[in-house]
């Protein structure tokens, strides 16, 4: 029971401290806390995308917050570390962070929503899904959920590849809470199938398109002179039956000629 204790202790203690750090450190991006059991003592590690307001002026604020740890929350020693987020679109809680302020600023719920997925997608992600919850049109709460590729519910791609955060934002009409879930573009499936070239050989597309990058303007070259060679001998033999034409006696003007002869003829024999 005593070492059950110590890890529950351990652990609400982290709730705390993430707790004040995401307080804290709203303003600054904060979008992913570290913290590392050290015999030195705790290690915090902060990444956000600001990282000027994490510092602050000549290291004020990271003093304050050191400070607070240690004597507040019963750290021993803490040393902050903070660092650069790499894609701050792929992280859930950066990305909800700016939909609460743009919705704190007046902007549509809807426009907002589908905005934030446009630049979630085009950061490289499988799939997000984020849902705002509350009184957005009317006295009636709702739900509205903006949706685009795939997004693992369960198991373990869920946990491991699916990175998700809940916000809040108390307005004038209520409560709306923001939940954002962002599925990860390195994220391998289960089913997802893996060729070993080793056994089956290379992928059939990389065949496909080595073998018939040179071959194509062969093939082109190839039709186009047939077409030619065979466009050649009928302009040949247009140019032959017009000449035949134009010297025999069948033509049209031969016929009406001998038919006028002929008429002349039967004129002057009835006379």
């Amino acid at each position: 029971m005593a070492a059950q204790k110590a890890f529950i202790n351990r652990n609400l203690q982290y709730v705390q401290v993430n707790e004040y750090l995401n307080d804290e450190l709203k303003l600054a991006g904060q979008g992913k806390i570290e913290i590392h059991k050290t015999p030195m003592g705790h290690r915090v590690i902060i990444h956000a995308v600001r990282l000027g307001m994490v510092i602050g002026r000549r290291g004020r604020n990271i003093r304050k917050i050191t400070e607070t740890l240690e004597h507040v929350y019963g750290l021993e020693t803490p040393q902050l570390e903070v660092k650069d987020l790499d894609n701050p679109r792929l992280n859930a809680r950066v990305m909800a962070g700016r939909l609460i302020s743009q919705i704190q600023k007046g902007f549509h719920f809807r426009r907002a929503g589908y905005a934030l997925v446009r630049r979630i997608m085009s950061a490289g992600a499988r799939g997000c899904e984020i849902s705002i919850k509350g009184k957005l049109t009317s006295q009636r709460a709702r739900t509205e959920v903006f949706r685009e590729g795939f997004v693992a519910k369960c198991g373990e791609p869920a946990e491991i590849f699916v990175d998700e955060s809940v916000l809040e934002v108390t307005l004038k009409q209520g409560v709306i809470g923001v939940h954002v879930k962002i599925m990860q573009p390195d994220a391998i499936l289960p089913d997802d199938a893996i060729l070993i070239p080793e056994v089956f050989g290379p992928p059939p597309e990389e065949n496909i398109l080595e073998d018939e990058a040179e071959p194509i303007d062969a093939v082109i070259a190839e039709e186009t002179a047939k077409e030619a060679s065979e466009a050649a001998p009928k302009e040949e033999e247009k140019s032959v039956e017009e000449e035949d034409t134009t010297d025999d006696p069948s033509s049209e003007d031969t016929i009406v000629a001998a038919e006028e002869l002929l008429q002349e003829q039967d004129f002057s024999e009835e006379e």
